[in-house]
């Protein structure tokens, strides 16, 4: 069946309906939008694509609302919005259209329902509360495309719609971003294993370029490495390694004497000709060439066996 419309309600707008738009609008560029509340438009029907509306969720009729009782729910009783909705049916053909490999597909498809839509749809229920994000809450992305709904006095006739048009714009890009960097997180896994297999029982791993590698040296369980090292650009990087991904500590940190020195300062602390900058945080240094990188960071782990 040929897709037609795309419909969604008029009106105000929250993140659910405006990231269903991002991933239907791309899999059916053809389609005309429609936000309607008038039952011609959210009754199903040949060509159509409801969402957030309707009070029915019925993939076969093209229905995916989550507002009746009983709502939608996982299989481990979470709840579903209309983007959970969308993204559990329409998901993987995104994840095609984009040009995500066929191989990398499931992963890329489950790793970005847990990271990104279960929270939305979390948060669209109330099954999760906005201070639940601190002092971010009001930073976090459903707040962030809210701020773009028009002020209560804008009274003309597409206000809201286009504000509405203007949050899907926003929003794709987020998106996008989110599955390419996930789809080249999949990609770096098998060069990090290999690397990690050419480091042996060193402490240091060498990588081609940068790319993301704790969750590879997590699922290796190489849990023997302490430091990275790559190029970048004219120079060469050493960067620690996190113990976790909801902690900034690190296995192990560059030397205390190097934070914050840069040129012969740095030259100077380390013996290295070549040392170019070590962050005060103590977590990334550069050198100008991989034989100084290197030299860094067989110091780096002599101190840490001190």
């Amino acid at each position: 069946m040929s897709i037609t419309h795309l419909v969604t309600h008029s009106g105000g707008f929250h993140a659910d309906e405006v990231l269903s738009t991002v991933v239907l609008s791309r899999l059916f560029p053809e389609a005309t939008l429609i936000r309607s509340r008038d039952a011609e438009w959210i009754t199903p029907g040949s060509g159509k694509i409801i969402y957030d509306v309707g009070r029915a969720y019925d993939a076969e009729a093209g229905i995916f609302d989550h507002h009746q009782k009983p709502n939608p729910l996982r299989d481990n009783g979470q709840p579903y919005s209309s983007f959970g909705l969308i993204w559990r049916h329409f998901g993987k053909d995104y994840l095609a259209a984009l040009d995500v490999p066929q191989s990398d597909i499931d992963e890329v498809h489950a790793s970005f329902e847990q990271s990104f839509v279960l929270p939305v749809d979390l948060l669209d229920n109330g099954a999760i509360d906005p201070s639940a994000a601190g002092p971010l809450s009001g930073l976090t992305l459903p707040v962030l495309l809210e701020t773009l709904k028009p002020s209560f006095d804008d009274i003309r006739d597409e206000a809201d719609n286009s504000a509405f048009l203007m949050a899907v714009d926003v929003a794709r890009h987020f998106v996008e971003a989110g599955i390419r960097a996930k789809s080249a997180k999949q990609r770096a896994e098998a060069l990090v294993t290999q690397a990690i297999r050419a480091a042996g029982d060193g402490r240091v791993l060498e990588l081609p370029t940068g790319m993301p590698f704790r969750s590879a040296i997590e699922s290796t369980g190489a849990d023997h490495l302490l430091f990275v090292v790559h190029p970048r650009n004219d120079d060469w990087t050493l960067t620690t390694i996190r113990k976790g991904a909801d902690t900034f500590e690190n296995r192990a940190d560059l030397p205390a004497s190097w934070g914050g020195l840069t040129d012969a300062a740095l030259e100077e602390a380390t013996g290295v000709k070549g040392a170019k900058f070590c962050h005060n945080a103590l977590f990334i240094a550069v050198a100008d060439s991989r034989d100084a990188i290197m030299e860094m960071a067989r110091l780096a782990v002599l101190e840490v066996g001190n």
